[in-house]
């Protein structure tokens, strides 16, 4: 089996409904405003790689929602390649011993409770985990749920005596143009993963790329039709970016990740909006719906600073009272891990 036949999801890169993992989330959901911004966690560019012979990895895994997946790199045939393969090749790792066990529509929870043992199976010697987008978009986001999440999931690996690469998250608004308040919301909560993402790489020193960061994120060529997943050229680009943090971790590369791709077609703004107009529509109804209780609490938070100001009357009781308001959808679905 080659490494670009080892995941087989439908042929188009659109965000699909999954069936729900074991993942409970417990307690009242709640969102928890994000921590002051951490110093960024992505290995700065001419830093000096640690002493040592690298170490050769023999083993590698892959955990994760869709775009650990692969959607957005198509192959022949159907099937998706997208940066695990790609870093698989960089890194010299056999087919027989890469693990993608990355799932559409995963959240972190379900990279603990459903991804997590499968991969300790295998004692990769590197494991990569993206996810906590999916999250983002849902009405029961917890960053303190997530944050343990992802730190037992890191833990658990370390503890196997493997290294792990996480990623920290764009501004996803300056690719996907979501309205306005919906734009807000989900860039608060963007803001709140990356800061749990950070307080883990920091507590258990693992490694992390920050796609803010990462050159070439924001240029629309680096996303795939639907602007939710990279593209191949935004794959190869994380590809690198991975690589070039394992190398300053004195992991040996045994190939650098090419950014020429392979000529598959870069998508336009013509083909985006028709896939708006088909795909993209019921998706955002479906996910908007769980953002926009929490978008129209910020709608109603700058409407009451408007009115207070223009009133002349001041503005911070009302507004903190407004703070302290826990903004939730009650009888919403907390189990489903779809994008």
């Amino acid at each position: 089996m080659t490494l670009d036949s080892r995941v087989q999801p439908d042929p188009l890169p659109h965000p699909a409904d999954p069936p729900e993992c074991s993942h409970r989330p417990t307690g009242r959901p709640t969102v928890r405003p994000a921590d002051p911004p951490a110093a960024p966690s992505v290995v700065p560019p001419g830093a000096e790689p640690l002493r040592g012979a690298p170490r050769r990895v023999e083993r590698l895994a892959v955990l994760g929602d869709s775009t650990a997946v692969g959607l957005g790199d198509p192959l022949p045939g159907g099937a998706w390649r997208g940066v695990g393969p790609l870093l698989a090749a960089a890194l010299g790792v056999q087919p027989e011993h890469y693990v993608n066990v990355s799932v559409t529509g995963a959240r972190v929870g379900c990279v603990r409770t459903d991804q997590l043992p499968r991969v300790l199976e295998q004692a990769p010697d590197v494991a990569v985990v993206v996810a906590g987008m999916n999250d983002t978009l849902r009405s029961d986001f917890d960053t303190a749920a997530l944050a343990e999440d992802l730190d037992a999931t890191v833990t658990a690996l370390q503890t196997a005596g493997t290294t792990v690469v996480t990623v920290r998250f764009h501004d996803h608004g300056r690719v996907f143009r979501l309205p306005g308040p919906l734009r807000r919301a989900h860039a608060v909560r963007v803001a709140a993963l990356n800061s749990a993402v950070d307080t883990v790489v920091m507590r258990r020193e693992a490694l992390c790329v920050d796609l803010d960061l990462l050159p070439g994120a924001y240029d629309l060529r680096s996303w795939s039709v639907d602007r939710l997943h990279p593209s191949e050229r935004g794959h190869r680009l994380l590809a690198s970016g991975i690589t070039e943090a394992l190398s300053r971790a004195d992991v040996a590369v045994a190939e650098p990740v090419s950014l020429v791709c392979s000529g598959g077609a870069t998508a336009g703004t013509a083909d985006h909006v028709a896939w708006l107009l088909a795909k993209g529509v019921p998706w955002l109804w479906r996910r908007g719906r769980d953002l926009v209780p929490y978008a129209a609490g910020i709608v109603a938070r700058d409407l009451v600073r408007t009115g207070l100001r223009a009133a002349g009357t001041g503005r911070v009781p009302v507004v903190s009272l407004l703070r302290a308001l826990p903004i939730t959808v009650e009888g919403c679905s907390k189990t489903n891990c779809s994008r």
